[in-house]
């Protein structure tokens, strides 16, 4: 979304607070006018962002945290990543919000408003765990098209809603069901009506899980804006793409969702290792479903000096998709031997689980702290990039933090 379209949108009390002094005769303001003093907005004013975030691009927007950042066990909204596809709606009424759900395998075609999902339906409240697909994709070489994510695209905060099991039973599903899809209000990037910036689904199985939400709320508030406000679906452990912002509409299919960067090689990765640079056929290609076991240090900040003799307290987040984490450990030389951390569980099935070690060092000098989680089937973190793929999905190698003993 540029500067201009983003103020076709804006409410006069959120433009005067960017600006931080009220707009004397804004009511006279045309329509999509953009004041001078919004021509350069600032980012992190704009979406109540820390300013140690990176962004990597803002057509559309998308922005990453350091790892240093993702200290809290629940991500603040300030931390946590943005990724889009589309531009973010504009003029958003919550009183005519509304969700539709239709499709080939949906019995009865019905439309909810808000205050019908908030009074008819259960509340539920989880940490889950979103990381976009592409997180780590700097490190593949040959580099994969796409924003260059270094770490920072992961974040586990609480979500509050519906269980969208809950409401597709409401509805009805025919026995043929297999997959949703979802549809929301934000625009294609031409501004084209017919184009979605982004439709995508997961199979009915993934759907009806009693962590799959329909949520209005995040850590205790309404979905800020960039992350979904009003309503949005949380799909968590799976790549963050199919926890779609804005939803408007959920289409019960009797086949494999087939919107927009479900074909092709969005959100794909070889059926088989493939050659560094190699060309994939599309029907070699499959859906990325559960993410892998994965793990990052959130404390300290690379680059740390530490003084002789003492000791070094690291924490951090470990996560593995459907899966809980068995194990974490940690190396300071080179992955030579692993010793393990203190690992606690999930605050619920597919939230990240947090780990703490202590960390002594031989000598003064410099140092590597890697990282390297275990998955409840017994697989662990790669020590380097793993297998190639023409998107740079899926990085999880060990993540690592250089200290100095001085």
């Amino acid at each position: 979304m540029d500067r201009r379209q983003f103020t076709y949108g804006v409410s006069l009390a959120a433009m005067a607070s960017i600006l931080g002094v009220e707009i004397v005769y804004g009511h006279q303001m045309p329509r999509g006018y953009q004041p001078l003093g919004l021509q350069d907005p600032d980012p992190f004013k704009l979406f109540n962002k820390d300013r140690e975030m990176v962004v990597l691009n803002n057509k559309p927007w998308n922005m990453e945290a350091q790892a240093h950042l993702l200290n809290d066990k629940i991500t603040p909204n300030k931390y946590m990543f943005i990724r889009n596809n589309g531009k973010i709606p504009e003029n958003i009424d919550v009183s005519t919000w509304t969700l539709t759900l239709d499709g080939e395998s949906v019995k009865n075609k019905k439309t909810y408003s808000l205050a019908d999902l908030k009074s008819k339906f259960p509340h539920h409240t989880y940490r889950l765990t979103l990381e976009c697909g592409g997180n780590g994709r700097s490190e593949f070489n040959p580099p994969a098209k796409g924003n260059q994510w270094t770490v920072g695209a992961v974040s586990c905060a609480e979500w509050t809603g519906v269980r969208l099991r809950d409401v597709l039973e409401d509805a009805g599903i025919k026995s043929d069901a297999v997959y949703i899809g979802y549809h929301a209000a934000d625009t294609h990037l031409s501004g084209d009506p017919n184009k979605e910036p982004i439709s995508r689904g997961v199979p009915m199985d993934k759907a009806l899980q009693d962590e799959t939400l329909l949520a209005f709320s995040m850590n205790g508030e309404d979905i800020p804006l960039a992350h979904g406000y009003p309503l949005r679906l949380v799909c968590g452990g799976w790549p963050a793409s199919t926890s779609g912002k804005w939803i408007n509409q959920i289409s019960v299919r009797n086949k494999v969702h087939d919107g927009e960067k479900m074909g092709g090689t969005s959100y794909r990765v070889p059926c088989e290792t493939v050659a560094p640079g190699s060309e994939v056929e599309d029907s070699n290609m499959c859906i990325i479903e559960s993410m892998p076991v994965k793990s990052l240090i959130t404390y300290p900040k690379s680059g740390a000096l530490v003084k002789e003799g003492q000791v070094l307290h690291i924490n951090g987040h470990a996560w593995a998709g459907e899966l809980e984490v068995s194990k974490m450990e940690y190396s300071i030389d080179f992955g030579s031997t692993w010793h393990n951390c203190t690992l606690e569980k999930p605050a619920n099935r597919l939230a990240w689980q947090h780990f703490k070690a202590t960390v002594s060092f031989p000598q003064k000098g410099y140092y590597e702290v890697w990282a390297r989680a275990t998955d409840s089937n017994g697989k662990s973190q790669p020590m380097v990039l793993p297998g190639w793929n023409p998107k740079g999905y899926l990085n999880n190698a060990c993540h690592r933090i250089a200290i100095k003993i001085v």
